[in-house]
Order: structure tokens, then sequence, then C-alpha cells
């Protein structure tokens, strides 16, 4: 009785809101003041977090590795502008359309990632990837092929609120979509479903022994992680305009994996900080050395790999307990 009352405690203890969250999100919602020249890559920051959230869910807190999430991303970008060019252009509607396709399809083909190995998994994701990147490319009769979707007018968000020229009500709908829908990954992870999900990363034969059902959990996490990188991907659409095949490229897998490095896989927030990094280092060192951008970018990830996440941000604390210690002793 008393380890499920510490339990409960624990859980009730991860859903207060902190300081330094509340912050984050005032300093977000600031930035449409402070910052009007620089909405559009705080438009691209805050669609790149939503993607890496998205990540976040199966890898960092399921364990499984995949290099094909840009499919789930690339499903929701095409779904949110055909629906938008052709039927229907309101955004919001868009953005749940694009959240159910890519969350039916990761769950139609969450079995490949139920069996096998990491490398097993890595190389089925990236195969489901480049088999859809491939029926775009194919279909030009519905995506345009390689000249991309266009002829895209979205409608004002929710019959109200058009979307401008300098990017306000853009950077606004996306901030709004990616703080709601953290807000609901917040709830899961810090769920009796979210901890199970720990201990099936950690060691699924043990979890199966106490009654935890793996495979039905992995697939509901895989498919509520490609419904997160669907709507990540109509976001994209959504605020440009256009859909063009390099939503389905590798790459964007590629970079959404360098940002969960970067921020933290399984720290909820992880994907969030990594996202505002990795796009300021690019913006930043693309401007500042236009053809070496990527060795600087690769030059970091080793400096993380090699030095450890835990010394590069743990200087703060270790510093304060230094300067506790020389107190103590005088």
């Amino acid at each position: 009785m008393s380890r499920q009352t510490d339990a409960l405690t624990l859980l009730n203890a991860k859903h207060r809101w902190r300081l330094w969250e509340i912050a984050l999100w005032l300093i977000a919602v600031a930035a449409i003041f402070v910052l009007p020249s620089q909405l559009l890559i705080l438009t691209e920051i805050a669609i790149l977090a939503l993607f890496a959230v998205s990540l976040d869910l199966i890898l960092g807190y399921s364990g499984i590795v995949s290099l094909g999430h840009t499919a789930f991303f690339g499903l929701g970008a095409y779904a949110a502008g055909i629906l938008a060019r052709d039927y229907i252009a309101e955004p919001v509607t868009g953005l749940v359309f694009a959240g159910l396709i890519s969350g039916l399809f990761g769950l139609a083909t969450s079995f490949l990632v139920l069996r096998g190995s990491d490398l097993t998994r890595l190389m089925t994701t990236f195969g489901v990837a480049m088999l859809l990147a491939e029926l775009g490319n194919q279909a030009a009769w519905l995506t345009g092929g390689a000249d991309g979707l266009s002829g895209i007018s979205m409608g004002p968000i929710l019959g109200l609120f058009e979307f401008d020229l300098w990017g306000r009500t853009g950077y606004v709908y996306c901030l709004a979509v990616l703080i709601a829908l953290t807000y609901v990954v917040r709830r899961i992870v810090n769920s009796p479903f979210g901890l199970s999900l720990m201990a099936i990363r950690r060691n699924p034969r043990r979890a199966a022994m106490l009654g935890i059902s793996p495979k039905r959990r992995i697939v509901v996490i895989y498919a509520v992680s490609a419904a997160y990188a669907g709507m990540a991907g109509a976001l994209l659409a959504q605020t440009t305009n256009f859909v063009s095949p390099d939503v389905l490229a590798f790459h964007r897998s590629a970079d959404v994996l360098l940002v969960l490095v970067i921020g933290g896989a399984g720290h909820l927030y992880g994907g969030i900080f990594g996202a505002i990094i990795f796009t300021m280092l690019r913006a930043w060192l693309s401007v500042a050395t236009p053809q070496y951008w990527m060795f600087w970018i690769g030059t970091i990830l080793v400096a993380i790999v090699m030095i450890g996440r835990e010394r590069l941000t743990g200087w703060p604390a270790l510093l304060a307990a230094r300067l506790r210690g020389r107190e103590e002793t005088r």
C-alpha cells in the first residue's frame, strides 16, 4: 500500500508545472512582440520541436530507434495540403485530418517494430520512408510528383484568423499547437502508461513478467507518435502553402535524430530545446561559414557524445555544489 502511495505522490509531483516550464512558454509568447522580424525562423523551430517530440515518444520513452519517421511527417504534409487544395481549406481541420491519416498509417506499420533488433528496426523504418517517398514521386496526379504540391490556399484559422505575410499568425498558430500537444505528451509520459513504457524500454521481459503487455503499448505509442509527426508536417504545409518531395527526404529523419541527440531523448523538453539549439546553430553557421556549416554541426555532435551531455549541462549544479562546499569549510 505504501508503494502505491509513493508512486501516486511521485506522479502528482511530476504533473505540477515547474517555474522554468512556465518561463519557457512565456518567452515563446513574448517572442511575438520582441522578435517580430524572426517569426519565420521561430515558426520553423516550433514545427521541428513538435516533430522531435513525436520521435522522442518512441525513441526516448519506448526505446524504438527509427530512421523513417519522416514518412509520417511527409504523409501529414501531403494529407493537409491535398485537403486544403481540393476540399477544406480550414487549417485546424487539416491538422486533425493529417494527424488521423498519419496515425492510422503508423498503426498499420507498427508490426514492423515489434520484432527484431535495433538494426532491423532502423532498416525497416527506413525502407517504409523510401517506399512512401517513391510512391509520392510516382503519383504525380495527386502529389504533383517532383514538382511538388502547389495551388494550396489556406483559409482563416477557425474562420477567424487569416495568415499574414509577416508570419505572425503562422507562428502563433504553430506555437499554440505545440503547447497544446506538449501538454498532452506531458500527461502521457507522467502517467502509469508512460511509466510502463519506460519499464518496457529498460527490460521488456521483466515488464512482461509484471503483467505489462509490451506489444500493445508499443503499437499505441507508435501510432500516437506517427500522428504527432503528421501534424508537424501539416503545420509545415499550412504555413508555406507548398509541399515538396523534400518532406519525405532522409535528411529530415537525420535532422530530428540530431535534435534529440543535442537536446536529450527521454526528457520531454529535450526535443524542444534541441530544436532551438539546432535551428539557431544551423542559421548562424550557414551564414558564418556557408561551405562548412555541416562540419561544425558534426563537430558539436561528436563533442556531445564524447564529453557527455551530463557534463555539458550539469556544470551549474556542480558549480553550486562547490560553492556550498567552500562556504561550509569556512
